[in-house]
């Protein structure tokens, strides 16, 4: 085993969020000298891991290091916050490669998320080495040379954001901008031992990143610390409505959650349906990761993750292939020498597909997906590991592309079924290498998930007293229940339904006057019945707008069910039942509609 000389990490070079604003705050530290010691240590560790393939000079970070000292320290959030870029990001007036040097460009103007940074702040130090057109999930494909892994050189970094792991876990940048289209970001960060946030689709700008699957590709961010993800992923994500595929981010997903959490379901698949291919140190890992989760006040529920592992298949299929193709497959007609041959073997199948062969993945991947939502919905999340195992650089370069597939068996399916997903460290194996956990959850969960990764990261940490994913049960009655006119306002506060059940026998319901939506009307009464309800759960910080979105005479107040639990539900006042037809003989909000529309 060769390992990492330690005088390759930076113990003692803490540049946390926290510590570097602490120390531009209190004069004890500058920016300009910041900069300068990392470009020195970077340019000697350049030279072993290649990690960076246009390190910023002092001439080309003079403009970032001019705008700042025209600032305050405490009027930016990011300010002095050293960040590395991935090449195939544009970073104005800087080369954009795609670790393809023949391919190379010099945009005049940065990412959009690029410049949302600097905006805020934060300094680039360079552009990061890569698989080639981020093809890859080892970090062994560029031309530039393969980055080995700085806690076991035998090993890979990961990739294809392979130099932007590196940035952060080498102590080069607080945190990194890579991309993720199958894996290519959590993939390195579990083998760095960092947090590998990789967005849901749309929420991070892709407007000046190179092409790679443009309907599936997301920018992803590395970070030491879970809580810093979060904040990072909250000040970069704007929505782009120029941009076809920018997304809207909820409410409920604007903000760092923060804390520890409040009881929830996690997804574990069955113990049949995981594959280790030979490692004897990953099974116990993952099992310690899900005593973690049980500890935190998490529940295991079996999943079928079948439907996951056959969407998996469907990325590097031909018709898969094809929009990798479609993206770079001219240039690679046009300049075969300098692609790497096995890029060329990769995309080769694309360009074989035919408009039939995609109509038919694309179908087969909406019965999938179908399945597959309906796996997550009772879940707050799932847990699975990030890769089956580690292979040797000399293991992958044996056997390129099986190896490659190999290392995106978890997380190949994710960007298709558009999901968003945390990778978190979870340990390490007896060969030094870092080992991780992924923390799955459906599009716009990612603060909810990062919230859960700072307290697997610390367990008993809390933070100014808000748990992440902290939730309330609330009882509908009518207009709410799933499928019903006002149900989106439910759904767009991350609401989740938990069951179907009934009151206990002690409630009258109304139908209120007006509409159209027509609304219920639950009062308690001494001649009550037992009315059908659904119990249904919104973040705590959602229930707020939700009820200034009721509108009088209906609130919320506590509902007995059927098990006896009292709940906090829609009610109704009693001086507002004038008008109001008592429904109650039907049992129910729907069996009421079932019996007008018959009439």
């Amino acid at each position: 085993m060769s390992s990492a000389s330690s005088a390759d990490f930076a113990p003692d070079a803490d540049l946390s969020l926290a510590t570097l604003r602490s120390a531009y705050r209190s004069g004890a530290l500058t920016p300009r000298r910041l900069l300068h010691e990392l470009l020195g240590r970077a340019r000697e560790l350049n030279q072993r891991y290649r990690l960076y393939i246009h390190l910023l000079d002092e001439a080309e970070l003079e403009p970032y290091l001019a705008a700042l000292e025209a600032r305050d320290p405490a009027s930016l959030p990011l300010y002095g916050i050293p960040f590395a870029i991935k090449d195939n990001i544009d970073l104005a007036g800087i080369p954009t490669t795609a670790a393809c040097p023949a391919y190379a460009y010099t945009p005049e103007r940065s990412a959009s998320v690029v410049q949302r940074l600097v905006e805020l702040g934060a300094i680039p130090t360079g552009k990061t080495n890569l698989d080639q057109f981020a093809t890859g999930l080892n970090g062994q494909r560029s031309p530039y040379g393969g980055c080995p892994n700085p806690w076991n050189t035998d090993y890979p970094s990961g990739g294809s954001s392979s130099g932007s792991a590196l940035a952060v876990s080498l102590g080069l940048a607080s945190f990194s901008l890579g991309t993720d289209t199958a894996g290519s970001g959590r993939v390195p960060a579990a083998l760095n031992g960092l947090v590998g946030c990789k967005p849901t689709r749309g929420l991070l700008s892709i407007e000046g990143v190179v092409p790679c699957c443009r309907s599936l590709d997301c920018v992803s961010v590395f970070a030491w610390q879970a809580t810093e993800a979060a904040e990072l992923l909250a000040l970069a994500v704007r929505h782009h409505p120029d941009q076809p595929w920018s997304r809207h981010n909820p409410a409920w997903n604007a903000r760092p959650v923060g804390g520890g959490p409040a009881p929830f379901r996690f997804g574990v698949p069955r113990p049949e349906q995981f594959q280790w291919l030979g490692c004897n140190e990953s099974p116990q890992l993952f099992e310690q990761a899900r005593q973690r989760l049980e500890a935190l006040g998490g529940r295991a529920v079996e999943i079928d993750f079948q439907p996951f592992l056959d969407a998996a298949t469907l990325l590097y299929a031909p018709a898969g292939t094809a929009e990798r193709q479609a993206a770079f497959g001219d240039f690679v007609s046009a300049h075969p020498q300098d692609v790497l041959p096995v890029i060329r073997e990769v995309l080769a199948p694309g360009a074989l597909a035919s408009a039939v062969d995609r109509v038919r993945s694309d179908q087969r991947l909406a019965e999938l997906k179908n399945r597959c939502d309906r796996t997550l919905e009772p879940l707050d999340l799932t847990l699975i590991p990030t890769l089956p195992r580690a292979w040797t650089i000399e293991q992958i370069q044996a056997e390129p592309v099986l190896r490659n597939s190999e290392l995106g068996l978890y997380t190949n399916f994710v960007n298709l079924l558009d999901y968003a997903a945390v990778a978190v460290p979870a340990g390490s194996l007896s060969n030094g290498l870092p080992w991780g956990v992924t923390l799955l959850g459906r599009a716009f969960t990612d603060q909810y998930l990062l919230g859960l990764a700072a307290a697997f990261q610390q367990p008993k940490a809390m933070v100014g007293g808000v748990r992440p994913g902290d939730r309330m049960s609330i009882v509908v009655c009518g207009a709410h229940l799933q499928g019903l006119p006002l149900n989106h306002q439910l759904i767009e506060r991350g609401g989740r339904l938990v069951q179907a059940t009934r009151t206990a026998p002690n409630y009258r319901l109304h139908a209120l006057p007006g509409g159209p939506p027509q609304r219920p009307a639950l009062v308690r009464a001494a001649d009550g019945v037992a009315i059908e309800v659904e119990v249904w759960e919104v973040a705590s910080t959602e229930v707020g707008s939700l009820l200034a979105a009721i509108g009088a005479p209906l609130g919320l107040g506590k509902v007995l069910l059927a098990d006896g639990t009292l709940e906090t539900g829609f009610i109704c006042e009693h001086g507002a039942l004038a008008g109001a037809e008592d429904i109650s003989v039907h049992g129910g909000w729907r069996a009421w509609l079932a019996q007008r529309s018959r009439t």
